[in-house]
């Protein structure tokens, strides 16, 4: 066998070895695991309703106990009056109550197993009648309270937890529909008002043009914030082309209420209006009831008393009207209360016919009062117009 032979036969025979160790020198890197965190997706609903932010200035927020928010609310006495019903119908009841203008009618919640709903209640004599269950909020609905009706009877605001709420309580409003007797599927108003947190106790005081609602968003347990705005005329959103997201997502949250003052010209107007109406959440004594309320408030920044404040001749002549007709409606008022109390002392017979009487001058006094509220309007855009 040449030489030649024997070294290939010697690398052949190496070979296989060569291979294995190098085989046995590769080793085998396990990948580490790369956990995926998804990040949390936000409630289109929130994230819809924040594009949607009202523009709202805020005149004041206060922060107050829980349990004596009601404090904070100075409502005129043509807006009514609010409560807890325990208080309104003097026993131990839970939940909260809304008393109209006329002091007929009473909106408020009871709870059963710790869910409220809400109730209706009018007002013959000195008696109230059977509570009666308000219909068409229960779609969604889990849980409803704080009630307040605007003054024309039909616009209605309440709290109420369920499917269309962002977290706690949420704020919502419908209407009544008088041809079905049952009020329209509720609507969430959206932001600043509602938040994640509990938003509650909606009230608009017309006479005033200033609105409160409470909130515990950011507050310690047993405390909350009641919020003071002006009533916009108009709903207006936030420009995404003016405002940047980090902006509208502050008004949203309502972070700091000075940035909604502007120049601060609107706030102080407001101010000076609960100021000359001198407001309180509570009911005028009845030996009050007949006198007449010569304030009218003209827009933002004027308020007259007199019919020597008027520019407009015109609109001088209509506030003389309504100066009268607001006697009227005291004189009407102070005979339904005398009506109403005969009704408590009469017997079957007597009460059939003051119920009668009774539900005739209610009607009246309603006319009246949508009357008086028209003329209050004529008023001021005359008056403004002649400013101009």
């Amino acid at each position: 066998m040449t030489i030649r032979k024997i070294a290939i036969l010697s690398l052949a025979l190496l070979l296989p070895f060569s291979l294995n160790a190098q085989k046995k020198k590769k080793r085998h890197v396990k990948k580490p695991v790369v956990e995926v965190v998804e990040e949390p997706q936000e409630d289109p609903r929130i994230t819809n309703m924040r594009e949607m932010t009202q523009q709202i200035v805020f005149i004041d927020s206060i922060v107050t106990d829980k349990d004596s928010f009601l404090s904070q609310y100075r409502l005129s006495s043509e807006t009514g009056t609010l409560t807890t019903t325990g208080q309104f119908f003097g026993n131990s009841l839970s939940g909260y109550a809304f008393l109209n203008e006329m002091g007929n009618k009473v909106y408020f919640s009871l709870a059963e197993d710790s869910i409220h709903r809400l109730y209706t209640s009018d007002k013959l004599g000195t008696d109230w009648s059977e509570a009666t269950p308000l219909k068409g909020l229960s779609d969604g609905i889990t849980d409803a309270n704080y009630p307040f009706m605007m003054n024309d009877g039909f616009t209605f605001y309440f709290a109420a937890q369920g499917e269309e709420s962002i977290g706690g309580y949420d704020i919502f409003f419908t209407r009544y529909d008088s041809r079905s007797g049952s009020f329209l599927k509720p609507e969430n108003i959206g932001m600043p008002f509602n938040s994640e947190a509990n938003d509650y106790m909606y009230a608009a005081d017309e006479e005033t043009g200033v609105g409160y609602f409470v909130s515990d968003r950011r507050q310690p347990e047993g405390k909350v914030c009641v919020y003071v705005f002006i009533l916009p005329e108009t709903r207006r959103s936030y420009d995404p082309s003016k405002y940047t997201e980090q902006q509208i997502r502050g008004y949203a949250d309502i972070t700091r209420i000075a940035d909604t003052w502007g120049n601060g010209n609107e706030r102080q107007a407001a101010l000076d209006r609960l100021k000359a109406v001198g407001t309180t959440n509570a009911r005028p004594v009845a030996e009050n009831a007949s006198a007449t309320n010569t304030v009218l408030v003209i827009n933002d920044r004027q308020t007259y008393t007199s019919a020597a404040d008027f520019r407009s001749p015109k609109a001088a002549d209509h506030y003389r009207e309504l100066l009268k007709a607001r006697e009227r409606q005291a004189t009407i008022e102070a005979d339904l209360q005398k009506t109403r109390d005969r009704y408590a002392l009469a017997d079957e017979d007597g009460r059939r016919l003051l119920r009668e009487v009774i539900l005739h001058n209610e009607e009246q006094a309603m006319q009246l009062h949508n009357a008086i509220h028209a003329l209050e309007k004529q008023i001021r855009n005359e008056e403004n117009n002649n400013i101009k």
